[in-house]
């Protein structure tokens, strides 16, 4: 009898164990990195609706997508874009092939590294700057290119580098959280869907097949008997603005129930996710922390910029659908992870 009854108690400590355990497993932070307010608490119970199985909201795990942009929402983008940054300085290894940069903007401000002008540099400059910079070569070479850049890339005013180092801990957290609730993660950029496939595994865990960027047109050719992919120095797809809508359907085929965004670039494809029936979420990254990142809008009253820029028209649009705006300096406990 005593034998039976402290096999009974064994088990009934036991069970209070395991339920502890559980509770305490519930009751986790799935987000530390953030603060407790309407951003992060948003994100919790959009995962929690469309996870909740008989729940009005729930979604099948194989329809589950979020969508984050890149330069600005999952990585620094200032002073300028990173694939900018990459472009520079190819621009400086290859002038020695052409003397006549010396005299021909946007390649004389480049090389003279006049950093004024490159930040009024327009849409039309940098084509100029990609097309010589990421064409005229196979998809192989330029893979090469990338990588052999990306470990001694800097950022010119955190002086921190590799760029790949300068992710968002806290848009980190997101991605892992939603991919452990059954979501696939996309980077949905402006920024080249080559350039970007080379890190983005590694970086943010998200595989090259789930990126989807702005591209050039890429050629069949048999070269030496081999089969390659040339790259042309044409615009082929413009992942931004409407181009960013267009590209979720085009390359993923499925509305996002869950979109991450920062600027102008991105009101399409908040606009386009939010659309949608059942509960979706709009989110965007407001820099305005200029002692452990950047400030910058226009909203708010904060400086303008051409990187970036989040416009007051898009504050408003915000506040009137119900999308999440997200303070660096008040939502996040940490921005960026110690340097390497």
């Amino acid at each position: 009898m005593l034998n039976k009854t402290i096999r009974s108690l064994a088990v009934l400590a036991t069970a209070g164990f395991l339920v502890l355990s559980a509770g305490t497993c519930r009751a986790e932070d799935p987000l530390p990195a953030w603060n407790d307010g309407p951003a992060k608490q948003a994100v919790i119970d959009l995962v929690t609706a469309v996870t909740t199985e008989g729940g009005p909201d729930f979604v099948a795990p194989e329809d589950r997508v979020a969508t984050f942009d890149q330069d600005g929402t999952s990585w620094v983008e200032h002073p300028a874009y990173p694939q900018a940054l990459f472009a520079i300085d190819r621009i400086a290894a290859m002038a020695p092939q052409h003397p006549e940069w010396k005299d021909q903007e946007p390649f004389k401000s480049v090389l003279a590294g006049d950093r004024t002008a490159i930040a009024q540099f327009d849409e039309k400059d940098w084509l100029q700057i990609i097309a010589v910079t990421h064409s005229a070569m196979d998809v192989a070479e330029f893979d090469r290119l990338v990588q052999d850049w990306l470990p001694r890339s800097m950022n010119p005013v955190l002086k921190r580098g590799p760029v790949t180092s300068l992710t968002y801990v806290p848009i980190l957290e997101v991605m892992k959280y939603l991919r452990a609730n059954g979501f696939r993660t996309y980077l949905v950029t402006g920024g080249g869907q080559e350039f970007v496939r080379n890190f983005a595994k590694d970086t943010y865990g998200i595989p090259p097949s789930q990126v989807v960027g702005s591209s050039i047109v890429t050629t069949y050719k048999i070269e030496d008997g081999k089969p390659v992919l040339y790259r042309e120095p044409k615009v082929f797809f413009v992942d931004d603005g409407p181009g960013k809508a267009v590209g979720i359907n085009l390359f993923i085929g499925q509305r996002p129930q869950i979109a991450f965004g920062n600027s102008d670039g991105d009101r399409e494809m908040l606009e386009w996710t939010t659309a949608g029936d059942g509960k979706r979420l709009g989110l965007l990254v407001f820099h305005d922390d200029a002692v452990r990142e950047f400030a910058y809008g226009p909203a708010n009253g904060l400086p303008d910029t051409h990187v970036g820029a989040f416009s007051q028209s898009l504050m408003d649009e915000a506040k009137a659908r119900g999308w999440q705006v997200i303070s660096m300096k008040k939502d996040w406990k940490t921005i960026l992870a110690p340097a390497p």
